[in-house]
């Protein structure tokens, strides 16, 4: 597949990236402080993003999804992180890796049940991470007992992202750690099964606004027809899902690169010292100028990966360059837009130093920036054999 330019949008995918970024500056921005401060994503803003559709992307259009692309779901993140990275991972997560999950792996009557509520109302969580199992997710300890009848699961999640929003679960859990990593498995839980409840919730140092929580698994008892994909095969969901949720991640962080960047821009416009705009000193021009070019090479190594992806090419070394690469230049252009506002940018009436702060969970979360690094090498290595 040829595809031109890639950071050419068709005419549809402008027009959609239009309407995200007008929601983006009418719903979202206004509540941007707000719920920074209180570390709480606001209903109005949940509401509307399942209005606009921008929480079932992917969802073939007879569950009442969108029935859109992967590269639309990016083009949705990027949109959104501009202006608020918190809401850009809570449609990442729900579109990249839950409803990715059911889209690649659930049966006709697990799409049938969940998909409609995925698209319509119901956020969804993704439950990987434990106390001793991050990059070596395979470490993991939560453990699935078969019942007969259900399956029984025993077990903590920590760092789970949208958990306390959510109502749908993917949780992964061993039905037998003699097995290693092939005994893993995934499974569907729902808020209300007796036994699993959301616990603490992570008070961080960026995007506040998306709840980050424990999950607790005390002998939930699972329907058997709540697996997802086969019994042992939780670690091919997981991986295969983590490749494109990467470049989720990476759309996050362009976004984020972006909106930090126009911000200072625009103060480089407004702020006169000496009788002059900063704009019209060459150190600032000079800078503005070079993180402008990082921001357009990161952007073309998430289009990249994403067109890849949707072409059904092999995009699992791209997915991780992009991440790599859009997370090294989101605190970058963070930092250094910062600066542009002197002490300004240091004070919460700019977004500059909530750009700041949030830029940094581009380096740990979905695979850390070392993680993706040895990816990377493991590829090319690959190659030269």
């Amino acid at each position: 597949m040829q595809f031109g330019p890639l950071t050419r949008l068709t005419d549809d995918e402008q027009m959609f990236v239009k309407e995200v970024d007008k929601f983006a500056a009418t719903v979202v921005k206004p509540k941007v402080h707000e719920m920074d401060e209180s570390e709480i994503m606001d209903k109005s803003v949940i509401n509307g993003l399942f209005e606009m559709g921008l929480m079932g992307i992917e969802v073939p259009e007879e569950y009442g999804g969108a029935g859109g692309s992967f590269f639309m779901s990016i083009l949705a993140i990027e949109a959104l992180s501009k202006v608020d990275p918190s809401v850009g991972v809570l449609c990442d997560v729900q579109n990249t890796l839950v409803n990715n999950i059911f889209k690649r792996w659930a049966n006709a009557e697990q799409k049938k049940k969940y998909f409609p509520r995925l698209s319509s109302k119901e956020i969804g969580s993704y439950c990987l991470t434990e106390a001793n199992s991050g990059s070596d997710a395979f470490a993991m300890k939560a453990r699935a007992y078969d019942e007969g009848s259900h399956w029984r699961l025993e077990g903590k999640k920590i760092f789970i992202t949208n958990a306390k929003e959510a109502n749908i679960f993917v949780v992964f859990a061993n039905i037998n750690p003699e097995l290693g990593y092939k005994g893993i498995t995934a499974f569907i839980c729902e808020r209300g099964m007796p036994g699993f409840s959301v616990g603490k919730k992570e008070v961080k140092l960026g995007i506040r606004a998306s709840s980050t929580c424990e999950v607790i698994l005390d002998n939930v008892k699972v329907p058997k027809e709540n697996v997802i994909g086969e019994v042992g095969k939780g670690y091919k969901v997981s991986i295969e899902t983590l490749n494109e949720g990467r470049i989720g991640i990476a759309a996050q962080m362009l976004g984020l690169a972006q909106g930090a960047h126009a911000g200072a821009m625009e103060y480089a416009r407004q702020r006169v010292q000496f009788g002059k705009e900063l704009r019209e000193y060459q150190g600032i021009q000079f800078d503005l100028a070079e993180l402008a070019t990082n921001i357009e090479a990161a952007k073309l190594m998430v289009y990249n990966a994403a067109r890849l992806k949707d072409a059904g090419q092999n995009f699992i070394k791209e997915a991780a360059m992009a991440k790599l690469f859009a997370g090294n230049v989101a605190e970058e252009v963070a930092s250094r837009s910062l600066e542009v506002y002197g002490g300004y940018g240091f004070i919460k009436e700019f977004p500059a130093e909530k750009f700041y702060r949030d830029a940094k969970i581009g380096k740990l979360y979905e695979g850390t920036s070392n993680m993706q690094k040895a990816t990377i090498f493991k590829l090319i290595d690959g190659q030269m054999k």
